[in-house]
């Protein structure tokens, strides 16, 4: 009898499932098919190929995908490779508390024409619930003065890490990365900073004392270490992450995804300072073949020369993780990062670290996530870059980058107070 197994059934996103078919006739060419349907009714779908061996039995743990959707071996590969059956649209969870996304894997004979919805009815089949949270972990609405977010604290007592949570300008509440850093031990604040409840869509300024309250009210907090905070975020919210470590001595570890060494948009604020954005280059955007925008240009010309606009990094007193997808098409962040390290290097200091990922795109995010290429935002198709294999080991490998930078920089040293 054919049977589909997959170990466990239920678990976080960026946890690996051990994916098995048994009870094949020997040397069964067979297709896997992968489908998620989200929030929105977007469905996304994957499939991949493969060859049983001499017992009837394929494990995506050591066998290569013959073809479909990837090739060779990777036992996830059904995971990071779906693909949105309405091209540009983006896989994004919003209720992280309530539900998880289910994942319908089936099982069917190999069929010649490749397509997404098989006629025929699969050999086997079963539903994977795959989850943003971890039993016991809780949220809290935040209303604090101006302060709009969510903090996600882990079960069990004691003191936990505290870490601000920051996306770019996709703005609203984005919960996904807090409320996995909180299943996995981490104080998680998922803040707001425009575009949600009554903060502005379009604000004139970032105002870094806005992002000085959150620090604050997360130190505050009796469950979490107060000896210095992290911050972890991408793309604008990356700009102010760097800001953040600059110029609040609370932040002792930023973690900073595809960002920029200066103020882009609108001018950074703090107490009287002004960082103007950096001018850009309006000519310099591109369209490439597919019709997708790409930014990734806009200040190859301005930025040289332009070293008043960069931010005094040299003035960060704790440590930075910068990482960096080499294929991004929205930031050169790869340059940015360069340039911030450079500038780091000629002021003696040693507090940095680089990890940069060729063929990854600019939305790096938790492991087994869908590579998300292009999506339309701002009513504009942004190509976000990135090629799908590649794109899938940098975003494992970089998540266990993050905890371990954030455990070893927020977690107090016991030993060194006895």
């Amino acid at each position: 009898m054919i049977q589909l197994t997959a170990t466990p059934v239920s678990a976080l996103v960026d946890e690996p499932v051990h994916i098995r078919a048994t009870g094949l006739t020997p040397f069964q060419v067979v297709s896997f098919k992968a489908s998620l349907e989200d929030e929105n009714r977007n469905m996304f779908y994957s499939q991949a190929h493969y060859r049983a061996n001499e017992f009837g039995e394929v494990d995506l743990e050591h066998a290569s995908s013959l073809g479909g959707d990837y090739v060779g071996v990777h036992p996830m590969g059904l995971f990071w490779s779906l693909k949105p059956e309405k091209p540009l649209k983006r896989l994004l969870k919003r209720d992280v508390m309530n539900s998880p996304f289910q994942v319908q894997l089936k099982l069917y004979d190999l069929e010649f024409l490749p397509k997404n919805k098989s006629t025929s009815a699969p050999k086997a089949s079963l539903t994977l619930k795959r989850w943003y949270v971890a039993p016991g972990v809780t949220r809290i609405q935040v209303r604090e003065g101006r302060l709009r977010g969510a903090l996600f604290l882990p079960s069990g007592a004691g003191q936990f890490p505290g870490v601000i949570d920051l996306f770019g300008d996709l703005g609203g509440l984005v919960e996904i990365r807090a409320s996995l850093l909180a299943s996995h031990g981490f104080a998680a604040l998922a803040l707001a900073y425009h575009d949600y409840e009554d903060l502005p869509s379009n604000p004139e300024v970032t105002d870094l004392e806005y992002f000085e309250e959150a620090a604050n009210f997360l130190l505050r907090h009796p469950k979490v270490f107060g000896s210095g905070i992290g911050v972890v975020s991408v793309c604008k919210g990356a700009a102010i992450g760097l800001s953040m470590a600059i110029h609040l001595k609370q932040v002792t570890a930023a973690v900073l995804i595809n960002g920029a060494n200066f103020s882009f948009g609108v001018p950074q604020v703090y107490r009287g300072q002004i960082y103007p954005p950096l001018p850009y280059s309006p000519q310099l955007i591109s369209t490439n073949a597919l019709g997708l925008v790409e930014f990734h240009q806009i200040f190859k010309e301005t930025q040289v020369g332009a070293s008043q606009y960069f931010f005094p990094i040299e003035e960060a007193q704790g440590h930075l993780l910068f990482i960096v997808g080499e294929d991004d098409k929205n930031l050169n962040s790869k340059t940015h990062a360069e340039q911030a390290i450079g500038q780091l290097k000629r002021h003696g200091k040693n507090n940095w670290t680089l990890l940069s990922y060729p063929g990854a795109g600019h939305l790096i995010e938790p492991p087994y996530s869908p590579l998300c290429y292009a999506s339309i935002m701002h009513d504009l198709m942004m190509c976000w870059g990135g090629e799908v294999i590649p794109h899938a080991a940098a975003q494992e490998h970089s998540w266990k980058e993050i905890q371990k930078f954030l455990r070893k920089h927020l977690i107090p040293d016991v030993t060194s107070q006895l």
